[in-house]
């Protein structure tokens, strides 16, 4: 039988967080950050809800490396139209919880947010962006360099190495042989793929964690039900034309416009989808929703 490895979005919900199977997550932070990350406790986490919310946008891990910087990880299966957004607010969120009132800047930690994106979010041909804050001077072209003092000694930072790093892993985007390491995590990433011979960091401990049929006949059943529903909402979302409406309608809709949108909304309607992701994904009010 061959092997079938579970996919991340659910291994990050249900096994991952386990401390014996630490070494996955591990692996995959190493490999995108470039240096040695060692989980010392997993933080407080938006969703671990199993309700339909699963497959909207959520903070899924906050780890914590041997530094004591913060590292977010989320899995996001469709697109939201404030999902930018919300990565920010993630971040803020992350930075404030773990610091405590009354206490000094300095232990203020530094963050990393990582965003694994199973959907289109614009132009780019690349499958990985990485973005930090980096000041430049608007005429010199030089990088500021703050001085602090520390321990009565005069420190330079970069403000790089307090402000938050994002990446972008696009999914979808990776149409090619893996090679890398890296390029290995994307490719299983994708879909579900791993080499026999990896020597990835995390890919190793995931052949022998991450099987399908490891799992329970009730952990299959969860499991079977969720992929089936990631598809029934990514088809009733292209059936939308989501991404079409979001770049292309600016204000109001012709009356055929605005029959087929409803015709859509009933639909989705029929499919049992929440009235919330039928209002995104038509532009239709909660109200006219709840009347078809």
């Amino acid at each position: 039988m061959k092997d079938n490895y579970i996919r991340f979005d659910w291994a990050i919900k249900r096994l991952l967080r386990q401390k014996a199977n630490f070494g996955v997550l591990e692996g995959l932070l190493t490999v995108l950050l470039n240096e040695k990350v060692e989980i010392i406790e997993l933080l407080e986490s938006e969703s671990n809800q199993q309700t339909i919310d699963d497959k909207f946008n959520r903070v899924d891990i906050k780890a914590k490396n041997s530094k004591g910087e913060i590292i977010i990880v989320e899995v996001q299966n469709t697109r939201e139209l404030t999902f930018l957004e919300r990565i920010l607010y993630g971040v803020a969120k992350a930075i404030t919880e773990h610091i405590t009132l009354g206490s000094s800047y300095y232990n203020v930690k530094k963050v990393y947010s990582i965003s694994i994106l199973y959907f289109d979010i614009g132009k780019g041909s690349d499958y990985l962006y990485h973005g930090q804050n980096i000041f430049t001077g608007v005429h010199t072209g030089d990088r500021l360099e703050v001085s602090v003092k520390e321990k009565d000694a005069l420190v330079h930072k970069l403000p790089a190495e307090i402000f938050p790093e994002y990446f972008l892993i696009r999914v979808n985007e990776f149409n090619q042989v893996a090679v890398t390491p890296l390029e290995e995590w994307i490719a299983y990433l994708k879909d579900g793929t791993i080499r026999p011979d990896t020597t990835a960091p995390g890919l190793r401990e995931a052949r022998e964690k991450l099987l399908y049929y490891n799992m329970s006949d009730e952990e299959r059943r969860a499991y079977d039900e969720h992929l089936s529903d990631i598809m029934i909402q990514n088809d009733a979302l292209d059936g939308a034309k989501l991404e079409g409406r979001m770049e292309g309608l600016q204000e109001g809709l012709q009356k055929g416009e605005l029959q087929k949108q409803k015709e859509i909304a009933t639909n989705m309607k029929k499919l049992g989808l929440d009235i919330q992701l039928i209002s995104q994904a038509t532009g239709l009010p909660h109200e006219e929703i709840k009347k078809l």
